[in-house]
Order: structure tokens, then C-alpha cells, then sequence
């Protein structure tokens, strides 16, 4: 069953277009990505899902109603912007009581929500507290408290996680997931990080200058990208051309090896060796001019070259697809 359900959406800024007509569809509890560059429309549609402005044409739909000429704070939908948007004067019990008592809501029950959604993002003891008097962390904690407080339809993430440092990234990203899961709330995510949309996500939407590209899981994504675009945006990909065809390798799915072997072979010299902990990467200059990347796990069995080596880059038949050209 559809929570969310895009057709034909479009934007449009004078000649300039933001979103060019996609369509759509994120299933009741699903945790949907969409993934892509600066510019690619994902924000602007994310805008039009919340009602921050209008479509220039097409229709959204929550729960089958459209929605389109609905104001925000009808459409039944929590939003998690990218600077949080907490207002500094209100403690962050108060923070997340604001949108139900834009509601209207009576007192009572207003308190028990905001203690359950704190207690929900671990920050039970911590309503009493200014944004200023929290961790970046923590504040990204209010703001999602805010925005399931109300019990949204569907739940809207604008790259929250982005001004986090690594590390609290990597680990706010597995609690949204897990969160998002125990709630089973219908999830819009936005972010260019491949890393987040890979972990978190039921299904990914790429976007390339305001169109869909592809939709799919993301194992269907990584191991079977529909166009070069998406090959080249999620992870990194080697191109190979091969009697008219183009074959795509990924740099974890070949290895190197001093004789020529496997399915797929091309002759050339390591020009670098990266050592990366886990993981060296070999880049290399094939004989026939390309260039060529393998990542190879640092376990002490695999072959190690340097640079100015001879070597056959190789994969198997199983780790080479046909790609289109473009």
C-alpha cells in the first residue's frame, strides 16, 4: 500500500527546471532515499511533499488524498530540517511541544507526549535545557523528538545528519534507522551521502538533474546501477570498453595478479598505492591508456604490489555488467 505517491511532479523557476515531472511511489512503513549531487532536485521535491511551495504541475498524494494544494500544517507530515531549526529561547521540552500546541491540544496530554517523544530519543532528562546547553547530537535528538511528536503520516528528513562530525554520524544514522523501524512511520530521506542512503534505506531513489534515474534497494543499486550516472555516484566504478560494449567492474570485485587469469584481464603498471588500514588501493595505467582502480582488503594473503609493477588487472565473469552508454 502507497503512505506517498508522486506522479508527475514538477517545479519549475521561470525557464529553470527543479523537478521535471517524476513520479513516485513509498509504501506504508517504508524508508525511502532520495539520493543525489547538489542541484539535483531531491530538497525541492522534499519541499513540495511538506507544502513549503506549490508544484507547477503534478500530484502528491498521502494516504490517496492530494494533498498539493494543502497548506504544511494539513497534510499530516513531521519535518527534521538540515539546521534543525530549534528555537534558542525554548528548552527542548518546549521545543517539541510547539507543533501540538499549534494544535491546540490540551495541556495534559501535551506533557505526556513530550515526555515519550524525549524518552523515545533518549533525552528524558534533559527537557529542562536550552539548544545552546546541548551537543550537536543532541539537538538533532530534539528536533526528531518535535517532529514525531505529533504522529505524523510521514515522517520528512532534510540531511540531518550533515553538520554532525563522523563519527556521531555513523552512529545517529543507525539509531534514525533502527527508530524509524521500531515506529514503522513512512520515512522521506534526503541527503547526498551515499554511506547514510546505503545503511538507512528500505529503497533508494537516485536523482540526476531533476528526474529519477533509478528506484530500487540498496543492494539492487550498488550491484545493478541502471544508467553510468548511478554507477558512478554510488561507490566507484571502473569502465571498460570491450567490442562496442561498456563493462563496469567495481574496484572491490577485481584483484591484481601477476599472470594473466579469470574471465576479463587488462595489462598495465601500478602508477599508486594507497594504504587505507583495512584496505590498499592500487591505481593503475593500463596499456591500451586506461586508467583502472583495485581496492584490495589488507588481510596479509592477498598479493601486494608497488608502484611501477607490472601487473594484470582481472575479474571474473560473475563481477562484469554491461552498462549504457550514458
Amino acid at each position: 500500500m502507497s503512505e506517498l505517491r508522486l506522479a508527475g511532479l514538477e517545479k519549475r523557476y521561470g525557464a529553470t527546471i527543479a523537478v521535471a515531472g517524476i513520479d513516485l511511489e513509498v509504501r506504508e512503513g517504508e524508508f525511502m532515499t532520495l539520493l543525489g549531487p547538489s542541484g539535483c532536485g531531491k530538497t525541492t521535491t522534499l519541499g513540495l511533499i511538506a507544502g513549503f511551495f506549490p508544484p507547477t504541475a503534478g500530484e502528491i498524494l498521502l494516504g490517496g488524498r492530494p494533498v498539493a494544494g494543502l497548506p504544511p500544517f494539513k497534510r499530516d507530515i513531521g519535518v527534521v530540517f538540515q539546521d534543525y531549526a530549534l528555537f534558542p529561547h525554548m528548552t527542548a521540552g518546549e521545543n517539541v511541544a510547539f507543533g501540538l500546541r499549534m494544535r491546540n491540544l490540551e495541556a495534559t496530554e501535551t506533557s505526556k507526549r513530550v515526555r515519550e517523544a524525549l524518552e523515545l530519543v533518549q533525552l528524558g532528562a534533559l527537557a529542562e535545557r536550552r539548544p545552546l546547553e546541548l551537543s550537536g547530537g543532541q539537538r538533532q535528538r530534539v528536533a526528531l523528538a518535535r517532529a514525531l511528536v505529533i504522529r505524523p503520516a510521514v515522517l520528512l528528513l532534510d540531511e540531518p545528519l550533515s553538520n554532525l562530525d563522523l563519527k556521531l554520524r555513523e552512529e545517529m544514522r543507525v539509531e534514525i534507522a533502527g527508530l524509524q523501524r521500531r515506529l514503522g512511520i513512512t520515512t522521506v530521506f534526503v541527503t547526498h551521502d551515499q554511506g547514510e542512503a546505503l545503511v538507512m534505506s528500505d529503497r533508494i531513489a537516485v536523482m540526476n538533474a531533476g528526474r529519477i534515474e533509478q528506484v530500487g534497494t540498496p543492494a539492487e543499486i550498488y550491484e545493478r546501477p541502471a544508467s553510468r550516472f548511478v554507477a558512478e555516484f554510488i561507490g566507484r566504478m571502473n569502465f571498460f570498453t570491450d567490442g562496442g560494449r561498456l563493462i563496469a567492474i567495481r574496484p572491490q570485485r577485481a584483484s591484481l595478479s601477476a599472470h594473466k587469469r579469470d574471465d576479463f584481464a587488462r595489462h598495465g603498471r601500478v602508477s599508486q598505492v594507497l594504504y587505507l588500514g583495512a584496505t590498499r588501493e592500487y591505481h593503475l595505467a593500463l596499456d591500451g591508456g586506461e586508467r583502472a582502480l583495485v581496492e584490495a582488503p589488507n588481510d596479509g594473503n592477498a598479493p601486494r604490489f608497488v608502484a611501477g609493477d607490472a601487473v594484470w588487472f582481472t575479474a571474473s565473469r560473475e563481477s562484469c555488467f554491461e552498462m549504457p552508454a550514458k
